[in-house]
């Protein structure tokens, strides 16, 4: 018995060293597993897709845009993972990032707020010889100082474009508040004060209407208020942005794509914000120690919005500032070529929200939704493994975009003064 027993022991200890063996290599596996599935390696690259009209404008603009019929190509190793594109973007904002230099403007408004804006002047002439201004509003709680607007500023100056960038109130880390109000979520108050003095400083300019995820509420619901507004504007590009509030903030408390941690951390840099400003909108009537109180249990945006932001306002309910301040309901209105980027894998705008510029770009012939597959929030990196490159497929759309739309627009006034004079000459 001893003999049979000290056999099966030293068969069973020969077994050890390969089933150890085993579970390394099944670890291994399951650790490559996650990290593909993580990082999306499987992903396929792939052209953007496009949803408009087919509209002589529309052929003109996928003629002139190879950027919107050619693969999106991020980078390799971590550019297919929307949540890392949107970490590096919040992290980083862009990389290599230049520093334009820019004259700031103070505008008062009438409410006792001041407004600014920087102001950057073209580093070159524009292709088609004409002045043209972006004026740009950058996303939630963001400024002229943040490297993507940085980034993508430097690139327009140099392809001949002027650039003002709204500065949101409130935002700027050395600018106090000089009345009890911040920014919101569709306040176009400062926005268009800094459009109007662009157009009585240039009043030869044409504009393009340029807006970053929260931005681009702005910018839309801007020209969507007042057909006024749409004077001298070229176009208007929109990148990123949720289009409803209402709709946006219920998909903020659901934990698909994280979204609930990540409405956490944004509701986290709002408190602190808010919080900086303590002393100036503790003299509003309308918000007082109590919602500060609340500010500071608040764990998410909703909560940070009923509790602070509507009250700038005037809102009776949460319900009514989502409404009130949403684009859906403006964007109708707007009549100059409108380019609406989103992309799949953003994981801060749910895939139900994207219904919207898709259903806009086949009803309205002025409207194109590209939709990449990667790119996340506001990432939009390209590279070929590790590295990204300074400028993002985001950059260099934005401003192909724009130019075909200048030469287009220069092609019709041509066309116009042409039948024109065929027309008078007729007439003699």
């Amino acid at each position: 018995m001893m003999i049979l027993e000290d056999s099966n022991m030293q068969t069973f200890g020969s077994e050890l060293p390969a089933m150890f063996d085993g579970m390394k290599l099944a670890a291994v596996a399951a650790v490559l597993y996650v990290v593909v599935r993580c990082l999306n390696l499987t992903s396929p690259t792939a052209v953007p897709q496009i949803i408009s009209q087919d509209t002589p404008l529309s052929r003109y603009l996928l003629k002139s845009c190879p950027m919107l019929s050619k693969e999106y190509i991020p980078p390799l190793i971590w550019g297919k993972s929307g949540h890392l594109q949107t970490a590096l973007y919040g992290k980083m904002g862009r990389v290599s990032t230049p520093t334009p230099c820019g004259l700031r403007k103070f505008l008062p408004m009438q409410d006792g707020a001041t407004a600014t804006f920087d102001l950057f002047e073209a580093l070159g002439k524009h292709s088609t010889g004409d002045d043209v201004t972006m004026v740009i509003c950058p996303g939630i709680g963001n400024h002229s100082e943040k490297n993507y607007i940085r980034t993508f500023v430097d690139y327009s100056q140099r392809q001949g474009y002027r650039c003002a960038v709204l500065n949101h109130l409130g935002a700027l880390p050395d600018m106090e508040l000089t009345s009890p109000r911040m920014f919101t979520y569709g306040c176009t108050w400062e926005f268009g004060a800094m459009v109007a003095y662009i157009k009585r400083a240039f009043p030869q300019t044409q504009l393009v209407v340029v807006g970053f995820s929260l931005g681009g509420n702005i910018a839309c619901k801007f020209l969507g208020e007042n057909r006024s507004n749409q004077e001298q504007v070229l176009c208007c590009i929109s990148v990123c942005q949720g289009y409803s509030a209402l709709r946006a903030q219920e998909t903020f408390l659901q934990w698909d794509q994280c979204r609930r941690l990540y409405n956490f951390v944004l509701a986290g840099n709002m408190k602190k914000l808010i919080l900086s400003h303590r002393g100036s909108l503790l003299t509003s009537s309308n918000i007082g120690d109590t919602d500060l109180n609340k500010l500071c249990a608040a764990t998410s945006l909703m909560q940070i919005d009923d509790n602070i932001m509507r009250k700038f306002h005037g809102y009776n309910s949460l319900r009514e500032y989502y409404e009130k301040e949403s684009c859906v309901h403006y964007v109708h209105n707007v009549s100059v070529p409108l380019l609406l980027v989103n992309s799949s894998d953003d994981p801060l705008v749910h895939r139900s929200l994207l219904a919207i510029p898709c259903m806009l770009a086949e009803k309205m012939p002025n409207v194109m939704f590209a939709l990449t597959e990667h790119g996340g929030h506001m990432g939009f990196f390209e590279g070929a493994v590790l590295f990204p490159h300074p400028l993002t497929w985001m950059d260099k759309v934005i401003v192909e975009y724009t130019d075909a739309i200048c030469h287009w627009e220069k092609k019709q006034q041509a066309c116009q003064r042409s039948r024109n004079s065929n027309s008078t000459s007729h007439q003699d």
